[in-house]
């Protein structure tokens, strides 16, 4: 899955995967090392993060069209005979 992110969203997350490291894992990596995390983490992981927002999305939008449904039904007229 091709992820465009702007320099300074990369440099931000290589330096969130180096703390990681550096606080949970008692281990400095280096920016290229921290960088190839980043790789691994878009090429094979974004996918799954991606079709879970994809899947949250669609049943917000459900509940919405729902919700706007019952608000169009309670403009009916009743029908006189």
């Amino acid at each position: 899955m091709f992820i465009k992110l702007s320099k300074e969203q990369q440099q931000l997350m290589i330096s969130d995967i180096q703390y990681f490291f550096s606080q949970d894992r008692d281990e400095e990596i280096t920016e290229f090392a921290a960088e190839r995390v980043l790789d691994f983490i878009k090429e094979k992981l974004a996918a799954h993060f991606y079709n879970a927002a994809v899947l949250d999305v669609k049943h917000v939008v459900e509940q919405q069209f729902s919700s706007l449904e019952d608000e169009i039904l309670t403009l009916e007229r009743p029908i006189k005979r």
